[in-house]
């Protein structure tokens, strides 16, 4: 709803059936809404890296953590087995990323900048939210064989300085992962996912309710970094 069908925040849709998946029987609607497409995504991350072949306990990497891909991919990555380390540029939520299972974390601007064709071998495999510079500079560091799941483009959609030495010198892999046109059946896996891995506690820590009429605010204040995990509009409110 909303990028090539009309739909954002109304009360009822008339829709084609095949684009709808039954929510598990472990949500509420609102846990649902909680989760949304942010943790829809996560979710699908997670199952192309293991489809990939990255094992349940490798060193994962997730940027963006503290946003609503971002949380959701630190507790699904946790409750897999990975050990998770969160990229943020907010130290003010490193005690809540600890909560949902992050187990170190690095400063977003340790990605950011020039990216070089190769780095030092820092981590098995990655969610990626950001996309830019940060993607670039994240590849140039995934161990041998290892894999990076791309769904976003919150800094930018182009790789700037970009090359094929991770691809072709290390035998990394860059998994695209789109939320949108997604499969039946790899929606269904991914609510699957989310309905055995998400804990009940950790989907209440990083969601909030707020009423319709606090939209405008609230896009301010996603656009401008200050909101943390996902906000659920109360379109009755």
């Amino acid at each position: 709803m909303s990028e090539t069908q009309s739909g954002g925040y109304t009360r009822r849709q008339r829709v084609k059936p095949e684009w709808l998946v039954r929510i598990p029987d472990a949500f509420s609607t609102r846990d649902a809404m909680a989760i949304g497409t942010a943790g829809y995504t996560s979710a699908l991350c997670l199952d192309a890296l293991e489809r990939y072949g990255i094992a349940s306990d490798a060193e994962l990497l997730v940027t963006g953590a503290a946003g609503g891909v971002g949380s959701i991919a630190v507790a699904l990555a946790a409750a897999a087995g990975h050990t998770v380390v969160a990229a943020t540029g907010r130290p003010e939520t490193h005690d809540f990323l600890s909560e949902l299972g992050a187990s170190s974390f690095v400063d977003r601007a340790e990605l950011q900048g020039k990216g070089r064709p190769l780095g030092k071998e820092r981590w098995d495999a990655a969610v990626d939210a950001v996309g830019g510079s940060t993607l670039v500079n994240v590849l140039s560091q995934i161990r041998y064989g290892g894999a990076v799941a791309a769904c976003g483009l919150t800094e930018s959609p182009s790789m700037p300085d970009a090359t094929v030495m991770p691809h072709i010198l290390r035998g990394v892999a860059l998994l695209g992962v789109d939320s949108v046109m997604a499969p039946a059946p790899l929606r269904r896996s991914a609510w699957d996912r989310l309905a055995r891995d998400l804990p009940a506690s950790a989907l209440d820590s990083l969601s909030r309710v707020e009423p319709l009429s606090d939209v405008p605010r609230l896009a301010e204040e996603i656009l401008a970094g200050k909101v943390r995990g996902r906000v659920v509009v109360d379109v009755t409110a």
